[in-house]
């Protein structure tokens, strides 16, 4: 069933859980606040949600280039102690992270950092893509609104699926971590280089390829 956002944003103020955490749940639960939350506590995002506030100066800098050093990625990703920072579970998150940073390219770590002068820009292209569609213009915006979700889950880590669990975004993946290390966690920022970057070169898969490399 199609899903109010006026429901997503107040199940998400009620929880804490993600924007698209909270749409998936609201369709679950056929609309149903009260079920939604239930299905979110039940999945830990809620109880994570209870620690985002908690302060996180810990963690590692993770590393990951891809095979041939073709792609290289540096993450920042903090906890809130030393100790968590240490664990083979928060390491492995990093790495996955890294990974996925380096397979799927995102630009941002969430909607919040998209520059607001990018987002209008984007914004006019998909209104002028719909209208030479020859949709009309009453229903244009709301059009442009949904694409723009897209944009998101392409371009903003939190928001993008998993590239080894289709089932899962980053942000569940995220707060599933969170909810069973019991701490703050956070990935801060990164940075993505390609070989060649800005150069004419062909297309590759890199979704496939990095996680040809991980399954080697």
């Amino acid at each position: 069933m199609a899903v109010d956002a006026k429901a997503v944003k107040e199940l998400r103020e009620k929880t804490g859980a993600g924007m698209l955490d909270c749409k998936k749940a609201l369709e679950e639960a056929n609309g149903d606040l009260t079920k939604a939350a239930e299905l979110l506590r039940e999945k830990g995002l809620a109880a994570a949600a209870n620690k985002a506030g908690r302060i996180a100066t810990e963690g590692v800098v993770e590393s990951y280039i891809h095979a041939g050093g073709r792609i290289g990625v540096l993450v920042e990703i903090n906890c809130e102690t030393d100790f968590v920072a240490k664990t083979d579970q928060f390491k492995d998150f990093a790495r996955d992270i890294a990974m996925q940073i380096a397979a799927a390219s995102p630009k941002f770590v969430r909607r919040e950092e998209v520059p607001a002068e990018e987002l209008e820009k984007e914004k006019e292209i998909l209104k002028a893509q719909a209208l030479n569609e020859g949709k009309p213009e009453k229903i244009v915006e709301k059009m442009v609104e949904g694409r723009i979700g897209k944009y998101y889950e392409e371009y903003c880590l939190l928001e993008q699926t998993f590239v080894k669990d289709p089932d899962k975004t980053i942000s569940t993946l995220l707060n599933e971590k969170i909810s069973t290390i019991g701490e703050n966690i956070s990935i801060r920022r990164f940075v993505r280089y390609e070989l060649g970057e800005g150069l004419e070169k062909k297309v590759d898969n890199f979704v496939e390829e990095v996680l040809s490399q991980v399954k080697n």
